[in-house]
């Protein structure tokens, strides 16, 4: 493969002539079978040996990072950080007035959701 260093405005030229992009290179290179004298004001100084590095991928075709694909924790608005060894499915009075405002959070989501919990 044969790339070419083609100047933005003249992109429309390069494809007319037969170029084709290579999105990984983000560089035009010429196809195999063509003639390479019709793009000689585009080859490089390198001249046929020039590659080009691998672009870095721009952000909109990272694919999107969640925390928990991350690896991270997810913490919300709501979070309290225990720092108790108590069992989670027993009453703790350690931990009980820490999570007095979790509570009535959870009881009023608890009550928005009701009506759509089939009986």
């Amino acid at each position: 493969m044969m790339y070419l260093k083609v100047p933005f405005a003249e992109k429309d030229e390069a494809k007319a002539l037969g170029a084709r992009w290579n999105n990984e290179r983000k560089s035009w290179y010429v196809p195999e079978g063509k003639d390479a004298a019709a793009f000689s004001r585009w080859l490089p100084p390198g001249g046929a040996d020039f590659v080009p590095a691998v672009a870095a991928p721009s952000l909109k075709s990272r694919p999107q990072m969640t925390d928990t694909y991350a690896g991270k924790p997810i913490i919300g608005r709501h979070f309290v950080d225990l720092q108790h060894d108590c069992s989670p499915f027993e009453a703790c009075p350690v931990c009980a007035p820490k999570l007095a405002g979790w509570q009535a959070v959870y009881d009023d989501v608890a009550k928005m959701l009701k009506p759509l919990r089939p009986a």
